[in-house]
């Protein structure tokens, strides 16, 4: 039965609605590859509201907290709303030109790869095949590449040295068929919320057991019957180990394995391994080998943890080689399965977005391949070798081979490894264009030319999530001012560069039939991907599919693998063996630490659109690092003071968060701040710039670093009715329910106060109520205009001790006391962003009223109740809570 839908609780106002209610449109969430279905509703005034869709196969109504708020992020805040050249409004045409004009004199001046174009899991598969056709096959070069390249091209290169493909083996059907779920480097509960309540509910309805293998303690790991607390960088070593036990206890697939090569050599490998370099007590992981072996129906679940690094495609393979040997794979309940961190970094794969791959994973460098495509295409030409990776494309950027650079939906300023080397090559580009929605990115201030383009809710094509299913995205709300589809930016100026023939596109579903089409002569060249049964789609049966998953024959059961064949030429299986090694970046007095990095749970990417709703920013408001309690100590580093990172390539200030959760040695961070909302949080740019040789996906998880306490002499909170203008050496600022609120640092006290909040606020005149004690270092100012609250200042020499979340609200009292009114109830920080509820609130209940279990916190208040990814926070609650009682 399906679950019920869960009710985002925001909306946007009238933009061009009629004076009726529009039927509900269902459309895709446009976060991870998890790809839930929603539902988009508008009331007769025109307001959005976003709901999950019961009827959608990958949630069953079900959403996240971001998806939850959906409606909160589509309005006009921040929009770009006119196509700019250098700076200035202008006309499309003008821009366009622009463009084409720019392009065009730089190929003849230089050639077809001094240009690049760098795309995004962002962008729907018809504008992904439209740029991938565009700089292939008619500007004639493969530099054309991805930010999905920054999360799963290991899967990609290791899928295709075990099956001759790119292909997802399973569905996430075999989520609920499992009885043993291993998640491999992923923070699920986090980052795929509604997968992971798949898996739960598997765990309460049958039993399913299920192990966590991170270096951290993270919210996956609540609940879970193991954790192996591995070395960063270690997995090829643990899955070797888990291969040789597989060996050695009888459980091979021989009949599986007279149909798969490279078996000898990957069990010698796996025999000389040993699991010394993953610092697990060989009790545990022998609890593990044995949990792993006795039992058949085993999904192994693997993300970033396991890509993001410079032996990410050995890892994959370490994985795909115990399910290989086994025989787990394919079939109801079993096999490798990874999820992708972005909404259609899976159609990015089928139409060939990888600077080395063709569409509908045919590969550049097979010349039956090249040509099938170029003629399908009638195009001039198509590259007969990869193009730049993105790591390396942004270094022909800055060595200048790139001299002319289009991004689209993406802000590699921010994201990509050594981010203020990139940063800097992207200013100094001869000529750069940016696709995106706004201009207010780090990537965006950097462009010549700024094409508006159509957000989430305004966008009309299909995407493909992490089980091969393809889902429409349907538009709900008209695109503001200028902005137009991506497809049609890439058309238009392909058009102006004499190939109007080829790119002759009115609407996406022409272009999702020709993908299609193509797609039939790839599955004639013994390819995987094959949906031509669409490729005759009328226009009305476009608008109307339902989401589809391929195979679309059905031959397999939507599974891969289960009789043993794959892709590659012979049709067998290969094993790959695989050796550990330590990650690239050496520890060394210097840079004595292992850093890790990651997501959290309400924020996505580079905020430009979770940073819109205060209730996403209300769980975690700053950046942060994650410090061992006796590194911490060792450092004399306090808790929620600042720390700064250093690294051979950049630096970062980040709010200490101390804690056992990370190993001594190693630190965690998140990287969704930019010098938009922290810029000293910006923890790219310590990342260092090290890749997988086989795959070129970056290491983002065990570079190395310094870290010392940050000198601050002072430390604010701020909170104001409109955006602030913070100019001290640490700041952090985000949305909150009745404005904005800030985290400051600084090096120096200011000698007036007064002045420079009245500078920060932009409140030159405003009635102020302050309260200074120059000895003690503390100051505290409220600012009013017509007897209201606008805008108020805590400085002290320590981390500020306020009710954050009731300050954030300006109430409209004394507030320099920094605390509610005696009888007002504190709701604390906020720990469901679904529902709204604080850490006090929980906890006053848990008192009140006796609670003892997250089932009845969430009977009670709600909390834990939605997509679930805070129900090991209230366990913690719930856990400290009894600790308390039994020690009075």
């Amino acid at each position: 039965m399906a679950a019920p839908a869960q009710t985002g609780a925001g909306q946007i106002s009238d933009r061009g609605a009629g004076t009726r209610p529009c039927a509900p449109i269902r459309s895709t969430c446009p976060y991870c590859g998890v790809g839930c279905g929603v539902r988009l509703d508008r009331d007769d005034t025109g307001a959005l509201t976003v709901t999950g869709d019961p009827d959608h196969p990958a949630n069953r109504g079900k959403l996240c907290s971001k998806g939850s708020a959906l409606a909160e992020t589509a309005g006009l805040q921040n929009r770009l709303l006119a196509p700019r050249v250098d700076g200035h409004d202008t006309d499309w045409d003008t821009a366009l030109q622009t463009v084409a004009h720019r392009f065009e004199r730089t190929i003849a001046e230089h050639g077809p790869d001094s240009v690049a174009f760098y795309a995004s899991g962002q962008m729907l598969t018809e504008d992904y095949y439209l740029a991938n056709k565009f700089m292939k096959g008619f500007v004639g070069t493969a530099n054309i590449d991805t930010n999905s390249r920054l999360c799963m091209a290991s899967t990609v290169a290791g899928h295709k040295r075990a099956f001759g493909t790119d292909t997802v083996p399973g569905t996430y059907e075999d989520l609920d068929e499992a009885d043993l779920v291993v998640i491999v480097g992923s923070n699920l509960a986090w980052c795929h919320p509604i997968l992971h309540q798949r898996v739960l509910a598997a765990k309460a309805r049958r039993g399913t057991r299920t192990v966590v293998i991170d270096p951290r303690r993270t919210a996956t790991c609540d609940g879970a019957d193991l954790h192996l607390p591995l070395r960063i960088g270690s997995d090829v070593a643990l899955f070797n180990g888990l291969l040789a036990a597989i060996y050695e206890g009888g459980a091979l697939d021989a009949g599986y394995l007279a149909q798969v090569d490279g078996f000898d050599a990957s069990l010698m490998s796996a025999m000389a391994s040993d699991l010394g370099p993953t610092g697990l007590d060989p009790d545990l992981a022998a609890s593990f080998f044995r949990l792993w072996i006795r039992t058949e129906r085993v999904v192994t679940i693997f993300s970033q943890g396991v890509n993001q690094s410079s032996s990410g495609t050995d890892k994959v393979n370490a994985i795909l080689n115990c399910h290989i040997a086994t025989g787990r794979i394919g079939k109801p309940g079993m096999g490798p399965f990874s999820v992708t961190g972005q909404p259609n970094a899976m159609g990015g794969r089928e139409v060939g977005g990888l600077s080395n791959t063709l569409a509908c994973h045919l590969d550049i460098e097979n010349p039956a391949h090249r040509t099938a495509v170029r003629d399908f295409w009638e195009a001039p030409r198509i590259p007969d070798a990869p193009g730049l990776k993105a790591v390396d494309m942004f270094r022909a950027v800055a060595d200048g081979r790139i001299k002319a650079l289009w991004i689209m939906h993406t802000n590699p300023a921010v994201t990509l490894p050594e981010a203020d080397a990139v940063r800097d090559a992207i200013a100094a580009c001869p000529f750069t264009v940016v696709s995106d929605i706004t201009a207010r990115t780090d990537t965006a201030r950097l462009a010549d030319v700024l094409l508006p383009a159509s957000a989430w809710a305004e966008k009309d094509g299909t995407v493909t999530n992490s089980d091969r299913t393809i889902s429409r995205q349907r538009s709900a709300l008209p695109a503001p001012g200028d902005a137009r589809p991506d497809w049609w930016h890439i058309a238009q100026v392909a058009r102006k560069m004499g190939f109007a023939t080829a790119f002759d596109y009115t609407e996406p579903a022409e272009i999702f039939r020709e993908h299609a089409a193509l797609s039939g002569i790839a599955g004639a060249l013994g390819r995987d991907f094959d949906i031509s049964e669409l490729s005759d789609l009328t226009n009305r049966a476009y608008d109307e599919m339902t989401p589809t998953r391929w195979p679309i024959a059905a031959k397999r059961g939507g599974r891969f693998f289960a009789d043993g064949r794959s892709f590659h030429d012979s049709g067998r299986m290969c094993m790959i063996p695989v050796r550990w090694r330590a990650p690239a970046a050496r520890q060394a007095p210097r840079f004595p630490f292992r850093l890790n990095t990651g997501r959290v749970r309400d924020h996505w990417h580079t905020m430009t659109r979770t940073g819109l709703t205060p209730r996403l920013s209300a769980h975690l408001a700053e950046p942060f690092v994650e410090i061992h309690p006796d590194d911490a100590t060792a450092l004399q580093i306090a808790p929620d003071t600042l720390v700064e990172l250093t690294a051979p390539k950049g630096h970062a200030v980040l709010r200490a968060t101390i804690t056992d959760a990370v190993q001594p040695g190693t630190l965690f961070a998140p990287m969704h701040w930019t010098a938009e909302t922290a810029p000293t949080g910006r923890i790219d740019a310590v990342v260092a710039g090290a890749t997988d040789p086989v795959s070129g996906q970056p290491e983002s998880k065990a570079s190395v670093c310094a870290a010392r306490a940050f000198a601050a002499a002072w430390y604010g909170f701020a909170v104001s009715s409109r955006p602030m203008t913070p100019t001290s050496a640490y700041w952090a600022m985000a949305p909150s329910g009745a404005g904005w609120r800030a985290e400051l640092a600084g090096r120096a006290a200011s000698q007036d106060w007064e002045a420079e909040a009245r500078a920060l606020f932009d409140l030159p005149t405003a009635q102020a109520q302050v309260l200074t004690d120059p000895a003690r270092g503390i100051a505290r100012l409220a600012f009013r205009e017509g007897g209201k609250l606008v805008a108020a200042l805590f400085v002290s020499p320590q981390p500020v001790g306020v009710m954050r979340d009731y300050l954030a609200g300006l109430p409209d009292e004394d507030v320099l006391s920094g605390r509610a009114p005696l009888g007002r109830p504190d709701p604390g920080p906020t720990l469901c962003s679904c529902f709204g509820v604080g850490v006090n609130t929980i906890l006053s209940a848990i008192e009140s009223d006796g609670l003892m279990t997250v089932e009845a916190v969430g009977a009670a208040l709600s909390a834990g109740t939605n997509c679930g990814s805070c129900r090991s926070e209230i366990a913690t609650l719930l856990t400290s809570a009894r600790v308390n009682e039994a020690a009075q």
